[in-house]
């Protein structure tokens, strides 16, 4: 079951999640309200309300906000991922033009391009902020919520070097080759997002 960005709110009186099921909530800039009378979620069920990894045109999206209430739940365990989206990796280098080969009857032979550097990763987004009410009897080591911030973007690669122009063994004389271009220099890792946070309140 996905729930799109733009519900903000959903009231149910009961909730049955099947072994391995999710409810999958859709990022969003405003928070979601989930609110179940009674709730049974078999083994391995899960609440997902993670971000969206980025891309080069659109930054990594954050965990949606979410206010989970439950008055009756009969469960092993109560999983929620509500984990910031990764970061783009960063761009990758250009490699370097390769260096024109001398003739016979003209000079030297080219040198190599650089490469160019590769870019950085990007940042990951935010943890979201979670809200868990639940009744008192519900074991607090069977709430599990994860609102890490996502990874960063890992770092561009480096361009590779241009070769130089090939040495030539000519009728008259040897025309020497051409030196080789300097590698790029790798990109920096993006910085992971800022973890979210759990609040969990009892009824």
């Amino acid at each position: 079951m996905l729930i799109p960005a733009t519900i903000s709110q959903v009231s149910v009186d009961e909730l049955h999640l099947g072994r391995e099921a999710r409810i999958a909530i859709a990022p969003g800039s405003t928070g979601l309200q989930l609110q179940a009378r009674r709730a049974q979620l078999e083994h391995g069920s899960q609440i997902t309300s993670r971000g969206a990894p980025g891309t080069h045109e659109k930054p990594a999206r954050a965990g949606r906000d979410l206010t989970l209430r439950i008055n009756a739940l009969t469960a092993q365990e109560l999983s929620v991922d509500a984990r910031g989206g990764a970061g783009a990796q960063g761009y990758a280098g250009l490699d370097g033009a390769n260096g024109e080969d001398p003739g016979c009857t003209w000079g030297s032979a080219g040198r190599g391009a650089n490469g160019d550097n590769g870019g950085d990763g990007l940042p990951g987004a935010a943890g979201a902020q979670v809200r868990v009410e639940l009744p008192q009897d519900f074991p607090s080591d069977k709430i599990k919520v994860w609102v890490d911030g996502g990874a960063g973007g890992l770092a561009g690669t480096a361009g590779k070097p241009g070769r130089g122009g090939q040495s030539k063994g000519c009728l008259v004389y040897r025309a020497d080759g051409g030196e080789k271009g300097r590698p790029g220099v790798e990109g920096q890792p993006g910085p992971a997002g800022p973890a979210g946070t759990v609040t969990i309140q009892r009824l």
